[in-house]
């Protein structure tokens, strides 16, 4: 079944709810169009646009498994050749999870539209929905629903609580999530304030302003060549100290006149005004509102190119991001999607949906390794177990795990202190 199938027949249902407005969506939470928290807004920001980028592609390369929780068995359900190998006929898995996660960062709520066959219930594409097309709701029994808004037509569409996974960011009552992009905003809005003067600065001629001196009296109107009043587009008279000062700029403004030779004539004199303490303490003003936006997404400094670089520090903040930062949204994934794509009677059976991070963590060999080699040598792990988690085939024997034997509980230590002393006795 197409996308575009799906779509005409969920919009043809007679059961539908009020479209979505503007209005509604402000009470939601989402920002407005045009607001400092708007998307277009906030990602003229290199430090919000990466933090964006790095989280929606984490989530967008970690494989998903089907796990039998009491056997710890993955068995291979066709549910699979969805998440893993195509959702829809228009995105593969790693473009859907990272919509899905940048919809969460930037709305706060990321939506996957279950599409099923009418006829057997099978599921046959997983399409994700812009945070801003759905408006979740309670009915008076408190079940949940969600209008979905066609991308196309801007009908109504009446969706029931299964026919949707829902992911939230932070939230306050468990119904819809705040976006991260509106928690930050006055962070945001600093930081895009700091933007625009810095860029002010540089048309400016890279070069602070400065004050122009005279005797002469401009307090007069400014005339021209026919001697008459020069007046703007809406009739006002032009001043002369306003002439005077839009012909300095048209010569001397922005970075192509930088540097440009000054002739003053009338007695002018061209005075700069000296950089402030402020001007100097700029960097370091952006510095502070890059390590404010890292700390609302939870990137750690050295992914955004900032801070101290170190490999050692380095290594163990990628542990902390997949630990602090990743593994809360994954498990988020994981529980939505066990319950919302998984039929009654495996999730009672014991099935559930995981995720792999171990992806996450290919970059980092040494870090892999040894954990590789832990577990090796404690047991948890066969050969093949660790092949599997770098994608090699089985190898005859991998099968078998291993143990250290030189670990034995202390009521059995005299004997087996006596059995290794035995031989050397003998010898003797």
């Amino acid at each position: 079944m197409s996308i575009s199938k799906g779509i005409r027949a969920v919009a043809r249902s007679p059961s539908v709810h009020k479209a979505v407005t503007a209005d509604t969506l402000v009470s939601m939470g989402y920002p407005a169009a045009g607001t400092d928290t708007s998307e277009t807004f906030a990602r003229k920001l290199s430090a919000v646009d990466r933090c964006i980028e790095i989280l929606s592609d984490s989530m967008g390369k970690l494989p998903c498994f089907v796990m039998d929780s009491r056997t710890r068995e993955r068995p291979n359900l066709p549910l699979l050749q969805l998440l893993n190998v195509r959702p829809n006929e228009a995105m593969t898995p790693f473009i859907r999870k990272k919509v899905l996660e940048t919809s969460r960062q930037v709305s706060g709520n990321g939506y996957d539209w279950i599409l099923r066959d009418p006829r057997t219930g099978r599921i046959d594409e997983l399409i994700p929905v812009p945070g801003h097309l759905v408006q979740p709701w309670r009915d008076m029994a408190g079940r949940v629903w969600y209008t979905v808004t066609h991308p196309w037509t801007g009908a109504p569409m009446k969706l029931p609580n299964e026919d949707i996974c829902h992911y939230k960011a932070a939230t306050r009552d468990g119904l819809t999530g705040v976006a991260t992009l509106r928690r930050a905003s006055e962070t945001i809005a600093s930081a895009r304030a700091q933007q625009q003067y810095e860029r002010s600065f540089y048309e400016s001629g890279g070069q602070p302003s400065g004050v122009l001196e005279t005797d002469a009296d401009l307090g007069g109107y400014a005339k021209g060549p026919d001697g008459k009043v020069l007046t703007r587009s809406d009739g006002s008279a032009v001043k002369l100290k306003d002439q005077l000062r839009g012909e300095w700029e048209k010569i001397h403004a922005g970075p192509s006149n930088s540097h440009r030779l000054a002739i003053l004539d009338l007695g002018l004199k061209y005075t700069p005004i000296s950089a402030s303490n402020a001007d100097a303490q700029f960097i370091e003003s952006k510095e502070v509102s890059i390590r404010d936006i890292a700390r609302y997404f939870g990137v750690p400094l050295y992914k955004l190119q900032e801070g101290k670089q170190a490999y050692g520090s380095n290594e163990q903040n990628a542990i902390e991001y997949v630990v602090s930062t990743l593994h809360p949204i994954v498990t988020q994934y994981e529980e939505e999607m066990t319950w919302k794509l998984l039929t009654k009677s495996q999730v009672d059976a014991g099935l559930e949906i995981r995720i792999n991070m171990m992806a996450e963590l290919r970059g980092d060999t040494a870090a892999r390794g040894q954990w590789y080699k832990d577990m090796l040598q404690e047991g948890p792990f066969s050969v093949n177990d660790v092949r599997a988690l770098e994608d090699l085939p089985d190898v005859p024997g991998g099968e078998h795990r291993r143990a250290s034997l030189n670990y034995v509980p202390l009521e059995d230590w005299p004997e087996l202190s006596r059995l290794r002393a035995e031989p050397q006795t003998q010898e003797e």
